[in-house]
């Protein structure tokens, strides 16, 4: 059992590499080139299971199996149905398909103009820069392209995206995503949002990211300052279990935060991992003493091989229903779907309205009351001298 009092964050340290130097440890790029990718390495550290072992021999042909050292550090090795496991551990269950799940489940591919653009909504668009993950979410939507294991060969046109952004002049907003656009170089990132800040038409700029959560080495001084000076940059990341919540984080997101980062977090409702009220409090409190508003709850998508994670959309409402007004609103994330074949996400609510009649809106609070807000006409004004007599009456 982890701890579930909103106070508490964990110091992941370096646990099972106690030998590494803390100059390496502490380096991203040490972080990457040590990550656990084979079955060999993992089969040293902990048990797997016959579903865990079949499932990394698997991993390559259908997303590849990578895990940073920080990362595998939260896993506790003595628990098969540990929630950080299960994020990142393979599994047989991989290999089948279940009714309903397709290769690109939100429709991204046929709203595409150019490679690297997704252009569903009017006014913003999707600029995937990357396929490499620092490590990989089993419940991955793009699992199709990211780490190129189902040799999608995603290569993403930096020239003809930002000329396609230049263009239409409609999009006021960018999302940069991938893969994990903080994998890339300090100088390419610098690069990238300079030219996205050429463009007169665009307003709001946003990374989406999990770098923080996987690898928080990676929010260096020379990052920060990158994002300083093309700043305002706002930032979805992406934690799901309380665990996650290590004073590691902390540190990267303060860092982001003093760097004028706005934070946003968007987690996935999955199963035996936050697919609690419980667990999913607990989150959103750390999250917000980390300066992170809880933004997202998605749905998890019908991507391939996902079902063992998929757990039942009304478990989500339920989660909402036991948050609102029994937390911060703030705390509050709103429960989405991204709506299968490309509708957008869609927002998922409890019922709080009733009825609606001529006379009046019935409401149902949080602890189930009944209420009443009357809809009557507007009252009939007074004639403009009238008004004006009434109005010298009150001044004298």
């Amino acid at each position: 059992m982890y701890p579930r009092d909103g106070l508490k964050y964990w110091w992941s340290g370096k646990g099972l590499w106690d030998h590494v130097s803390d100059q390496d440890w502490n380096n991203w790029v040490w972080q990457l080139q040590n990550r656990i990718t084979r079955l060999e390495q993992i089969e040293t550290y902990l048990q797997l299971t016959p579903e865990e072992k079949e499932g990394c021999l698997f991993a390559n042909k259908k997303l590849a199996l990578a895990i940073t050292p920080y990362f595998f550090n939260l896993i506790d090795r003595q628990d098969p149905e540990c929630p950080i496991r299960k994020q990142v551990m393979p599994r047989s269950e991989e290999m089948r398909k279940t009714a309903g799940e397709v290769l690109d489940p939100v429709g991204e591919d046929e709203h595409s103009p150019v490679p690297g653009i997704v252009h569903r909504y009017p006014d913003r668009a999707l600029f995937l820069v990357t396929d490499r993950c620092a490590s990989y979410c089993r419940y991955c939507t793009r699992s199709r392209m990211v780490s190129n294991a189902q040799d999608y060969n995603f290569h993403p046109a930096f020239d003809k995206g930002l000329q396609y952004l230049a263009e239409h002049q409609e999009i006021r907003d960018v999302l940069i995503s991938g893969g994990d656009p903080l994998l890339l170089s300090d100088a390419k990132i610098d690069h990238l949002l300079g030219k996205l800040r050429e463009i007169p038409h665009i307003e709001f700029i946003r990374i989406g990211t999990r770098i923080p959560i996987f690898l928080p080495q990676r929010i260096t001084e020379k990052l920060q300052e990158i994002l300083v000076k093309h700043g305002p940059i706002w930032m979805s990341l992406h934690a799901n279990h309380p665990r996650e919540c290590t004073i590691e984080l902390k540190e990267a997101c303060d860092k982001l935060a003093f760097a004028g980062v706005p934070l946003g977090n968007q987690s996935v409702l999955l199963k035996g991992v936050n697919d609690d009220a419980e667990t999913m409090r607990s989150l959103v409190h750390r999250l917000l003493m980390m300066r992170v508003r809880p933004y997202y709850l998605y749905q998890c998508d019908l991507i391939n091989g996902s079902s063992h994670l998929r757990t039942d959309p009304r478990k989500g409402l339920e989660i909402i229903k036991e948050l609102r007004g029994h937390t911060s609103g703030y705390a509050v994330p709103q429960f989405v779907i991204d709506a299968p074949g490309g509708g957008g996400k869609v927002p998922i609510n409890p019922e709080y309205v009733e009825n609606i009649t001529e006379s009046e809106l019935t409401l149902r609070n949080f602890q189930g009351r009944i209420y009443r807000y009357p809809l009557d006409k507007p009252a009939e004004s007074l004639p403009n001298e009238d008004f004006e007599g009434a109005f010298e009456e009150i001044l004298a």
